[in-house]
C-alpha cells in the first residue's frame, strides 16, 4: 500500500474516533435510563430494550459485516456503517415513544455492526504486522478499553447538564466529519480472490447469533428455563449448526472455519468473550448501586466513573507501548489478574459506602485491568490472519466481546435479582436487599474474570504472536 506516515498514523487516528463513538453508545445510555423512562414513559419491562435492541444487532451482525468489508470493499462498507450509525443516532436523540427509540438503537446497532469490523481490517492491512501494527492495535485497544468507562462518564454529565437526547446528538457531528474524512485519508481494499457472496452463510450466523443474542437477553427477565427462552436458544444451535455445516460444504465461505485452528486467535476471542461478560455487567450493576443505594444523580454517577475512565486510559497507553517488549500474554495477564481483583474487592460494597473507601480503589485496579486486557487481546485476535481474512477475524473478536456482554448482563442481573427478592422475602429492607443482590453478581463476575487468567495462561501462544506472515503476492486489491 502506498501512502505516506503521516497519512497512516492520521488514518489510525480517524478509526480510533470513529470506533470510540461506537463503543461509547455501548454503556452511555447506562446512567441514563431513569431519565428516558420518565421522559418517554417507558415501562420497566420494555426498559432493557434500550440497551438490548443495540446489543442484539450488533452482535447478530458482526460476522457479517465483517465478511462484507473484506469482499465488497473495506472503505466503502465503512461509510456505509458510518452513514446509518450517524442517521439512527440522530433518530434516537429526537425519538419520541418507547418504539421510536428501541428502532433507533437497533439501527445504530446494526451501524456499529457495519462500522467496527471494517475499521479494523483497514487498520490491520495499512499497517504491516510485526511492530508497526502491535502500536495500531494498541491505540485501537485502548480506545476500547477507556470508551465503556468514558461512556457511563459522559451519559451522566451530558444528561444532567443537557438532557437524554445529548447522549445520541453527539455522535451527529463525529460521524459527519469522519465521513467526509474517510475518502481522503483511508485507501480502499477488498479480497480479490472470492468472486461469489455466500448468502445462505450469512443468513444461517446472522440468524443464529442474533437468536442467541435474543435468547440470552430474554433470559435475563422470563427466566433462563421459560419456554420462549428455550425456543430461541434451540433455534440458535440449529442455525449455528447449520452455518458450521454449510461453511464446511461451500467452496467460497463466508467464514473459514480454519481461522480458529490459530489458537492465539482462539484464545483471544475466549479471553474477549470473557472480559465482555465480567465488564459489561460491571458498569451495569456499579451504576444501579450508586444511584439506588448510594442514591447519586445522573451527573455524580457519571464523574465517579472519572477514575476508570482516566487510569485506563492512561495503562492503555503504557499496554500499547509495553506489550512490544514484554509480549502478549504477560500483558494479558497483568491485565486479567487486576480486573478480577477490582470485582474480587466490589464485593464488599455496602449500604453506607462510601466513595473514597468502597469504589476508588476498585475503579483504580479495573482501569489497569481494563487498558492491559484489551489492547494485547486486540493484537492477538488478529495474529497471523491473512489481510484478506481481517474483516472476518474482526468481526470474529467483536462478536465474542458482544456476546459475553450480553450474557453477563443477563446471567448477573438474574443473580442479582433474585437474591434481591430473596432477602427482600426473608425481612430485609429494600437497600440491604440491593446490596445483597449486587454482592452475588461481583463474585460471579470476579469468577467470570478469573477464568480470563486460566485463558491466557493455556491459549495464548507466543510462537504464533511472533510469528509474521510473509506475503509474496497480495490477496486483496487495492485503490486510491
Amino acid at each position: 500500500m502506498v501512502t505516506s506516515d503521516r497519512r497512516k498514523w492520521l488514518a489510525l487516528a480517524l478509526l480510533c474516533v470513529v470506533q470510540f463513538m461506537v463503543v461509547l453508545d455501548i454503556a452511555i445510555v447506562n446512567v441514563a435510563l431513569p431519565s428516558i423512562q420518565v421522559d418517554l414513559g417507558f415501562s420497566e419491562q420494555n426498559l432493557q430494550w434500550v440497551i438490548s435492541a443495540y446489543a442484539l444487532f450488533f452482535g447478530g451482525f458482526l460476522l457479517l459485516g465483517g465478511r462484507a468489508a473484506d469482499l465488497l470493499g473495506r472503505r466503502r462498507i465503512f461509510l456505509a456503517g458510518i452513514v446509518l450509525f450517524t442517521g439512527a443516532s440522530l433518530f434516537a436523540g429526537l425519538a419520541w415513544s418507547e418504539a421510536s427509540l428501541i428502532s433507533a438503537r437497533a439501527l445504530q446497532g446494526l451501524g456499529a455492526a457495519v462500522i467496527t469490523p471494517a475499521a479494523l481490517s483497514i487498520l490491520s492491512t495499512t499497517f504491516v504486522e510485526g511492530r508497526e501494527r502491535n502500536i495500531a492495535l494498541g491505540a485501537w485497544g485502548a480506545v476500547g478499553g477507556f470508551g465503556a468507562a468514558a461512556g457511563v462518564l459522559l451519559g451522566g454529565i451530558l444528561t444532567d447538564a443537557l438532557s437524554w437526547s445529548w447522549i445520541f446528538f453527539v455522535n451527529v457531528p463525529v460521524g459527519a466529519t469522519a465521513f467526509i474524512l474517510a475518502p481522503i485519508l483511508l485507501n480502499e481494499s477488498r479480497d480479490a480472490r472470492v468472486k461469489s457472496f455466500d448468502v445462505p452463510g450469512g443468513v444461517f450466523v446472522t440468524g443464529g447469533l442474533s437468536s442467541l443474542v435474543y435468547a440470552i437477553t430474554e433470559a435475563g427477565r422470563d427466566g433462563w428455563l421459560a419456554g420462549q427462552t428455550l425456543g430461541f436458544f434451540a433455534a440458535s444451535l440449529v442455525l449455528l449448526v447449520g452455518f458450521v455445516a454449510w461453511e464446511l460444504r461451500h467452496p467460497e465461505p463466508l467464514m473459514r472455519l480454519g481461522i480458529l485452528r490459530i489458537k492465539t486467535v482462539s484464545g483471544a476471542n475466549v479471553a474477549g468473550f470473557i472480559m465482555g461478560t465480567a465488564l459489561f455487567a460491571m458498569f451495569l450493576m456499579l451504576t444501579l448501586y450508586m444511584q439506588q443505594v448510594l442514591g447519586y444523580s445522573a451527573m455524580k454517577t457519571g464523574v465517579a466513573y472519572l477514575a476508570v475512565a482516566g487510569t485506563a486510559i492512561f495503562t492503555s497507553a503504557i499496554a500499547a507501548q509495553l506489550v512490544t517488549r514484554i509480549g502478549v500474554k504477560p500483558a494479558l495477564l497483568i491485565g486479567m489478574t487486576t480486573l478480577t481483583a477490582g470485582l474480587v474487592y466490589f464485593t464488599q460494597v455496602s449500604v453506607g459506602g462510601s466513595y473514597l473507601g468502597d469504589l476508588l480503589p476498585c475503579f483504580l485496579l479495573v482501569g489497569v485491568g481494563i487498558g492491559f486486557s484489551f489492547v494485547p487481546i486486540s493484537i492477538a485476535a488478529l495474529a497471523g490472519i491473512q489481510a484478506a481474512e481481517a474483516g472476518l477475524a474482526s468481526g470474529l473478536i467483536n462478536t465474542s466481546q458482544q456476546i459475553g456482554g450480553a450474557l453477563g448482563i443477563a446471567a448477573l442481573s438474574t443473580i442479582a435479582t433474585s437474591r434481591t427478592d430473596s432477602a427482600v422475602a426473608s425481612g430485609s429492607s429494600h437497600a440491604v436487599a440491593l446490596v445483597d443482590g449486587f454482592h452475588g453478581a461481583f463474585v460471579a463476575g470476579a469468577i467470570i474474570a478469573g477464568l480470563g487468567i486460566v485463558a491466557a495462561l493455556t491459549l495464548i501462544r507466543r510462537n504464533e504472536l511472533e510469528q509474521v506472515e510473509e506475503n509474496a503476492e497480495p490477496a486483496f486489491e487495492l485503490a486510491a
